[in-house]
């Protein structure tokens, strides 16, 4: 069968044990070569075909699945990321399946989850914010209307945007048009998890202009806006000793019991 696999945030380290295994026994890999760690490359076994879908068009790519497949290969389809986040890979899953080829998807770890332990933050803290957005910047490709950033900026919540650090400058004004105050925290990590992994925290207001002086390329960096970059937060309940659920009971604090 085909076999989609999500290759992680960048760090070969960082793509799963499932993940690793099937390139270990590859016989083509498909591989995004714009965005996927060449390192990871370097696992496959002597003899394996690799194929770089960067200049491809979703009829070549198919097309490259397919003859693996059709030779009876272990097909791999290496995607950057988790690939079922801005991966285009319904498209092809929906094809294989019109094709009548087999398919799995194996998950990877996000970009947003190394950003995250690269800023060593939290997106969902106690009294900040229990909700994340996961979106984009309008571009060459639309965003359907009710997901406008005005729109989504609303809820105050914390949010990460994919392919947007290029338009940096209007994603923040709009940001603050939709209701987010100019000093709320920001930042900007490039390439995360990768071994030239660049870090910006800012200001909303402050984050273009200081990511314009820092010269950090757009290409590939992951904003990040909210309060739970801040300070200020609310500790959990979980771990509180006055709250009791069904592994621990309640404990009064004043006398220890």
């Amino acid at each position: 069968m085909i076999h989609f696999v999500g290759a992680g945030p960048g760090a070969p380290d960082l793509i799963t044990v499932r993940g690793m295994n099937l390139l270990r026994s590859a016989g083509m890999v498909v591989y995004t070569g714009s965005l996927v760690n060449p390192e990871l490359l370097s696992c496959v076994p002597l003899g394996c075909e690799l194929r770089d879908s960067a200049s491809m068009t979703l009829d070549e790519v198919i097309g490259a699945l397919q003859d693996g497949f059709v030779r009876g290969l272990n097909v791999v389809r290496l995607h950057t990321g988790d690939p079922s986040l801005y991966g285009a890979v319904r498209e092809q899953m929906d094809r294989l399946e019109e094709l009548g080829i087999p398919f799995e998807v194996v998950p990877g770890v996000s970009s947003l989850s190394a950003a995250a332990a690269a800023l060593k933050a939290e997106y969902t803290l106690p009294g900040v914010s229990q909700t994340l957005i996961v979106a984009r910047m309008e571009g060459r490709t639309a965003v359907p209307e009710r997901e406008k950033v005005r729109d989504l900026a609303s809820h105050g919540a914390s949010m990460v945007f994919f392919l947007s650090a290029g338009m940096l400058g209007e994603l923040c004004r709009q940001l603050v048009e939709g209701g987010y105050e100019p000093d709320t925290p920001a930042a900007l990590v490039y390439k995360a998890s990768w071994p030239e992994q660049r870090i910006l925290r800012a200001t909303l207001a402050d984050l273009p202009a200081r990511a314009e002086e820092a010269a950090i390329p757009g290409k590939t960096g992951l904003v990040l806006i909210g309060k739970f970059l801040a300070d200020d937060y609310e500790t959990s309940r979980l771990y509180d000793a006055s709250f009791g659920h069904e592994f621990r009971e309640a404990r009064n604090e004043d006398s220890g019991q």
